[in-house]
């Protein structure tokens, strides 16, 4: 069976199927953030999860964080925030999120990258974020 579980990035809605998909191990359409690394900042994402058109999730998913660098991001479950500065300051922040009631539209979450001020410029791809769940035919 062929993956029928996707992240989607680029300001997607809740409930509906907008959005771009994120690189499912490709690499050309990856989450991206940029922060000033002579700085302490946070950035946050908008993202989504949902499942091909015909499928669900039998019970709930389960997104959290993988790679060497995963520490400099968290993850937290949408609260109706209006854009990104509502979340970064309203979000619940965590290295695990568990959503429910996943299917063929939208289901919002937000992924915060963070820099601190001694670190040096870097281009960093060794953060991956995963969704795992039971996936079934509607």
């Amino acid at each position: 069976m062929a993956n029928q579980l996707h992240i989607y990035t680029n300001n997607p809605t809740a409930g509906k199927t907008d959005g771009t998909e994120a690189s499912s191990g490709t690499g050309l359409t990856p989450i991206s953030v940029t922060l000033d690394a002579s700085k302490a900042e946070s950035a946050a994402v908008k993202c989504a999860v949902r499942c091909d058109e015909g499928y669900k999730i039998d019970g709930g998913v389960t997104v959290s964080l993988k790679g060497t660098s995963s520490a400099k991001w968290k993850l937290a479950k949408d609260g109706d925030f209006a854009d990104s500065k509502a979340a970064l300051d309203g979000a619940i922040w965590q290295d695990k999120i568990a959503l429910t009631d996943v299917a063929d539209g939208n289901v919002i979450f937000w992924a915060k990258a963070m820099s601190s001020e001694d670190e040096p410029p870097q281009k960093d791809t060794s953060v991956s974020i995963e969704a795992v769940g039971k996936v079934v035919v509607v």
